[in-house]
C-alpha cells in the first residue's frame, strides 16, 4: 500500500503538519502565500540541517548534547580569523578542523572509553564553550568582516527565486541520504545503531563508525554555522548556552527517529522540520508569546519521547549503553 499503509509516527506527523496548514491558511490572511511558505521553509532550514547531523548520530544510538557549542565556537572561530586578514580558504579550513577535532574526541570518549553519549556531550559541550570563550576570542558576538560580505549571499542569497539555505538543506539531506543508503559506513552505522554486539560479531568495525559518526555531525554544524553567520553577518557565541539543541532533538524525534538506534532515515528529519516551520510561523503571525512558544515545543518534545518509548522500546543492550 506504499506510503498509506502501516500508520507511523512519521506518516501521523506529517498529517498533522498538513492539517496545520490547512487550519492556518483557513484562518490566518496570508499564510498560504508563495512568500511566506518561502519564508517558513527559509525560517527553520538550519535546524533542519543540525537536525539532519543529529539524526545521523541517533540512528547510530548516540546523542550530541555539544552540537549548536561545536557549531558557535567553530564558526566564531572563522570569523575572528577572518578579521585578522587570514584568506578565506584558511580561516574555514582551520574551522572544519576545529569541528572535526571536536566530533573524534566525543566518539573517542564514547567509542573507547565508555562514556555514555549524553554525559560525554553534554560535558564537550561546555567545554567547546569555555575554552572558545577563554582561549580563542572574548566577544560574544563576532562579526563578519566587509572585506568578506560576499559570504551574505550563502544566507541571504537566492538561487532561481529559491533562498539559499534551502538549497544548503536539500543538499545536506541528499548527501546524507545517499551516505547512510549506498556507503558502506552510512551501513555500518545503522547496523551499530540497532545492535552493537551483532554488528561486532559480524566484522563491524564499530568504534572507529561511532567516531566517525560524530565528526559527520561536527562537520555539518560547522555548515549549518556558516549559513547562519551568513544569514545576519555574525555569530552569537551565546547560542551555545540556549535551548536550541533541544529543538534539534524535538525535530529529530517528532520525525519518528527512534532513540533506541538503528531506525530512521532523512525523510523523518524532513517531516519532523515541516511540523516545527509550521506550528513556529503559524504561532509568529498569532503573536503568541516566545515563552509560550518553547512550553508548546517542551510539551511536542515530551510528548514525541513518549510515544518512541512505546513505538522503540528500550532494549537491555540499550540500557547497558547509557545512551538516552
Amino acid at each position: 500500500m506504499g506510503y498509506l499503509g502501516r500508520p507511523t509516527q512519521e506518516k501521523i506527523v506529517f498529517a498533522l503538519a498538513a492539517a496545520l496548514c490547512i487550519g492556518f491558511a483557513l484562518f490566518l490572511p496570508g499564510f498560504l502565500t508563495a512568500n511566506n511558505l518561502l519564508n517558513l521553509v527559509r525560517s527553520v532550514s538550519i535546524l533542519g540541517v543540525l537536525g539532519v547531523a543529529m539524526a545521523l548520530v541517533v540512528i547510530g544510538r548516540g546523542i550530541d548534547l555539544s552540537l549548536v557549542a561545536t557549531m558557535a565556537i567553530s564558526v566564531g572561530l572563522t570569523m575572528q580569523l577572518l578579521a585578522t586578514g587570514l584568506p578565506l580558504a584558511e580561516a574555514v579550513a582551520i574551522g572544519i578542523l576545529f569541528s572535526l577535532l571536536v566530533g573524534a574526541v566525543n566518539g573517542f570518549l564514547i567509542a573507547y572509553v565508555e562514556i555514555p553519549a549524553i554525559f560525554a556531550t553534554l560535558a564537550m559541550g561546555t567545554l567547546i564553550y569555555g575554552f572558545g570563550k577563554y582561549f580563542l576570542f572574548q566577544l560574544d558576538v563576532l562579526y563578519l568582516p566587509d572585506a568578506h560580505r560576499y559570504l551574505l549571499w550563502l544566507g541571504q542569497g537566492y538561487v532561481l527565486g529559491v533562498p539559499v539555505p534551502i538549497i544548503v538543506f536539500a543538499a545536506v539531506c541528499l548527501l546524507a541520504h545517499l551516505f547512510l543508503t549506498f556507503t558502506r559506513p552510512g551501513w555500518y552505522l545503522r547496523a551499530v545503531g540497532d545492535n552493537l554486539a551483532a554488528a561486532r560479531i559480524a566484522g563491524v568495525p564499530a568504534r572507529p563508525i561511532i567516531v566517525t559518526q560524530y565528526m559527520i555531525s561536527s562537520l555539518i554544524g560547522f555548515v549549518a554555522g556558516m549559513v547562519t553567520a551568513a544569514s545576519v553577518a555574525s555569530m552569537n557565541t551565546r547560542i551555545a548556552n540556549s535551548t536550541y539543541v533541544y529543538d534539534v532533538i524535538l525535530v529529530v524525534v517528532l520525525g519518528g527517529i527512534g532513540l533506541s538506534g538503528g531506525r530512521g532515515s532523512v525523510r523523518n528529519v524532513i517531516v519532523g522540520t515541516l511540523l516545527i516551520g509550521v506550528l513556529l510561523n503559524g504561532m509568529t503571525i498569532m503573536d503568541v508569546q516566545y515563552t509560550l512558544q518553547n512550553v508548546i515545543k517542551s510539551v511536542i518534545l515530551l510528548s514525541a519521547i513518549v510515544i518512541d518509548t512505546f513505538l522503540n522500546p528500550r532494549d537491555e543492550q540499550t540500557a547497558q549503553q547509557g545512551d538516552i
